[in-house]
């Protein structure tokens, strides 16, 4: 095997892409569509608040809610109490006098009855929710004073406790708890990987049908050895999927530095729920646009893994192409090298339920799976190190031996043509000498 020449390959693949107006346009635009669809959220759920005002009738059979529930109604829905019978009260809000009426019967304070809500557009959910809490609190403290509950106790049931997490430190001391961001990260560094090794492994196959179907691998495989333009051209599609992200990586902390105090600017402290004085980090969290600490062994873990997760599945894509002279051809043979790729989206849930069961801990090792199981665990979780180094040490033996696997398909499969094989005869391949 020559070093050289995969490198030389490896630098012809890397530089003809990476120079294409295709790359360059995702490299650029794909960050810009991120930190839109980020902070868009907040910024329309700001918008909402500025313009989503609702006037709600009000029909009161219990004859003692109106006053509380109007009190309660805040700046966003105005509560307006009528005697009106319903069929008034329904032609108002056709005629757009009310956004909506609220029917409370009589029945409510008893716990038979229940609310309900009348607009001619539904509300969403946020408002549901809104008018949900107002009556839910409002009937509750009806029926303590009721009862005989003096004002320390409704004093009691109107304050909402807060809870806050930190975690212990190794010698001593605590430190601020990041799981809900960690785990947020995690998940999305699984789903990284995953698209990653699936678009990338899809560039190496079809490159590889490419060559094939144009003859031109025939050329190539008189100067190199098949399982050196096997790795160079894995290698070469590698380095170009490691590069595209870093630069998606840099642009999107660099747009998420430029929105987070736009957007603080753009909206009050009040619309945030932060204190007037409150500084322009403060402003930023509250505004969901800070960029989370992300701890560099945990950055360091998710290349490697990339790397190693992409470098397994393209060697199995890389022969998948070998074998086919057409796209269409490649489907029926994707099967066994799409289904482990798929089968850890499937445990996503369970591991940010339960990152230390066993089922978490043996399915983060094998190797098929470690790529994006594993990184998701060491988001969530204390990992220990030698069950990360095992991962990884398996998942390096794994790509090494089906490296080899492949590329004694691909040195047979690069020169066959006609009929495409079934998974029989690919397996004779492997056997020839």
């Amino acid at each position: 095997m020559s070093a050289h020449k995969i490198w030389l390959i490896l630098s012809s693949e890397f530089w003809r892409r990476v120079r294409s107006k295709a790359f360059i346009l995702a490299t650029l635009l794909v960050p810009v569509g991120f930190v839109i669809l980020a902070a868009a959220p907040a910024l329309f759920g700001y918008l909402a608040e500025q313009t989503d005002e609702r006037v709600v009738a009000l029909v009161d059979e219990t004859d003692q809610l109106a006053d509380s529930l109007a009190a309660a109604g805040g700046d966003r829905i105005t509560f307006e109490s009528t005697d009106a019978p319903i069929d008034s009260v329904r032609a108002a809000v056709r005629s757009g006098v009310y956004d909506g009426y609220l029917l409370l019967p009589a029945s409510l304070l008893d716990g038979e009855g229940e609310a309900t809500y009348y607009s001619m557009e539904g509300g969403g959910l946020t408002l549901r929710t809104q008018i949900d809490g107002m009556v839910d609190r409002v009937v509750q403290e009806r029926r303590l004073t009721s009862a005989g509950a003096d004002a320390s106790v409704l004093s009691i049931v109107r304050s909402d406790v807060s809870l806050s997490t930190r975690k212990l430190a190794e010698e001593e001391g605590t430190t601020a708890d990041s799981s809900l961001a960690l785990t947020a990260i995690g998940y999305a560094m699984a789903f990284i990987i995953y698209f990653a090794v699936f678009i990338y492994g899809q560039y190496v196959m079809q490159g590889v049908i490419e060559e094939k179907s144009n003859r031109v691998v025939e050329i190539v495989v008189s100067s190199v050895r098949p399982f050196e333009l096997l790795m160079g051209k894995v290698l070469g599609i590698g380095a170009m999927g490691l590069m595209q992200m870093v630069t998606w990586a840099v642009l999107v902390v660099g747009g998420f530095s430029v929105a987070g105090p736009v957007l603080a600017l753009v909206m009050s402290p009040e619309a945030l729920g932060v204190a007037p004085d409150a500084s322009q980090q403060a402003m930023t969290e509250a505004a969901g646009a800070s960029i989370p600490t992300i701890p560099l062994d945990l950055v360091a873990w998710f290349v490697l893994f990339f790397l190693g997760g992409f470098l397994l599945y393209a060697a199995l894509f890389a022969a998948v192409g070998s074998a086919v002279e057409q796209q269409q051809d490649a489907q029926n043979l994707l099967l066994p090298v799409m289904t482990p790729l798929i089968v850890p989206i499937l445990f996503l849930f369970f591991i940010i339920e339960s990152p230390n069961a066993t089922v978490s801990v043996v399915m983060s090792i094998i190797p098929f799976f470690s790529p994006i199981l594993m990184v998701l665990r060491a988001a969530i979780t204390s990992v220990p190190l030698w069950e990360i180094g095992l991962a990884f040490g398996l998942l390096f033996a794994t790509f090494v031996g089906m490296i080899w696997v492949a590329g004694r398909i691909y040195r047979v499969g690069i020169l066959s043509y006609g009929k495409t094989p079934g998974f029989r005869e690919i397996a004779r391949w492997v056997t020839y000498d």
